[in-house]
């Protein structure tokens, strides 16, 4: 399909409702500081025009990534509230992502961690929280929430029913959206941040997790699957699989970067977004995090082995959907469309018909590429992946 009737499409829906928006579910157990972080990441009026919410693309029943079908099998990319501009990359997750360090160059790692983003430029240097600088970001971001700067978002968080649990978590004066619109701005994000960083975000509630605590026994496929996830696919030395060193629940991200060689997604509609919003038209190439070091100022040699590098997200809820047949993307441009296709682009990378990477400088040539799993392996670290998904019942 081309992108143009591919967008006609996508936008036809938005206009007659057919994709839906999530809705807030009231919580329980939350603190006054999360539970005002929640009333802001469902306000749908937090955008302009009004209709679009951070759950827009992160909604709790896809795991905190994009919610729709459609967008999911087709562009991967979300629209913004202006339905007809498009960003460049699928919804990371927003779950399990509060223990993201700052961005920092590791040398025992020898590679960059933290920060949020695919591309990690929300770096955490300004607040000292990168998931509070990445809530920020959509706000005022043409192609997402579309707010002109943070006055308007202060004027409408003043005038939503929760304003005054906002002045009773941050005080009298904290939504003086004419003195202090900044300040207004970074309480908003760290009250977004602290409902992310919670329990009901983060309930860590999968059947791994009961695993774990000797509650239940994987199948044999599932206990096949995590040996090789440990070991011959080589999957946990970036999303690691085992407690913390005073017994804290497994991540399954090492907060690192690489690039896997995924291919370009001819769907991705901001190929074909106006220049302003993409100067470099259908020659864009994503550079990830090399491409926010370049923009920052670093030198060629610090950003140029990073170019096309993404941030390794989490595994957990990776499976997760509301129905069996509903479609989920991966990768950060969306190009797979299962678990299944994932698993088999990391075994056979190098040794199967595949298309040319993005930007094939940079891989990752040590832990995926030729693997050497059979169809039955390959299978086995998928049912072992899906034992990551909250809500299971011993």
């Amino acid at each position: 399909m081309k992108t143009h009737t591919l967008l006609s499409s996508l936008v036809a829906c938005l206009a007659t409702g057919a994709l839906t928006l999530p809705q807030v579910v009231v919580g329980a157990g939350l603190t006054p500081q999360e539970e005002l972080g929640k009333k802001l990441f469902f306000d749908q009026r937090l955008s302009s025009p009004p209709g679009q919410a951070c759950a827009t693309c992160h909604a709790p029943t896809v795991g905190f990534t994009g919610p729709n079908p459609v967008v999911n099998q087709t562009t991967a990319a979300y629209p913004g509230a202006i339905h007809t501009r498009f960003g460049n990359r699928k919804p990371p997750s927003a779950a399990y992502g509060g223990a993201s360090p700052v961005l920092h160059f590791d040398q025992a790692e020898g590679g960059w961690v933290g920060g949020m983003f695919w591309d990690g430029r929300a770096t955490g240097q300004r607040l000292g929280d990168p998931l509070a600088e990445q809530a920020q970001g959509p706000f005022l971001n043409p192609v997402e929430q579309n707010l002109a700067d943070a006055r308007q978002l202060c004027t409408l968080v003043q005038g939503a029913d929760y304003a005054g649990l906002f002045q009773q978590v941050w005080g009298a004066g904290s939504l003086d959206c004419e003195q202090d619109p900044a300040g207004a701005f970074e309480r908003i994000a760290r009250s977004v941040s602290a409902y992310e960083k919670s329990a009901e975000v983060n309930p860590f509630s999968s059947k791994y997790d009961a695993f774990l605590k000797g509650k239940v026994q994987l199948t044999p496929e599932e206990a096949l699957g995590l040996g090789l996830f440990v070991g011959k696919g080589k999957c946990s030395a970036c999303h690691i699989s085992t407690p913390g060193p005073k017994g804290e629940p497994p991540l399954f991200t090492d907060f690192t970067y690489d690039n896997l060689g995924v291919p370009r997604n001819p769907a991705n509609p901001f190929y074909g977004m106006p220049r302003e919003i993409n100067p470099a038209g259908a020659e864009w190439v994503d550079l990830g995090l090399g491409g926010y070091l370049k923009t920052a100022g670093h030198p060629r040699e610090v950003y140029e082995p990073e170019l096309g590098k993404v941030k390794v997200p989490t595994l957990r809820n990776v499976d997760q959907r509301p129905t069996p047949g509903f479609t989920r993307a991966y990768m950060h441009n969306g190009y797979f469309k299962s678990l299944e296709e994932v698993v088999h682009f990391y075994n056979t990378r190098d040794v199967g018909q595949w298309p040319k990477p993005e930007y094939a400088q940079n891989l990752n040539k040590d832990e995926m590429g030729n693997l050497g799993l059979t169809t039955e392996e390959e299978a086995a670290i998928v049912a072992f992946m899906k034992t990551l998904t909250d809500g299971y019942t011993p």
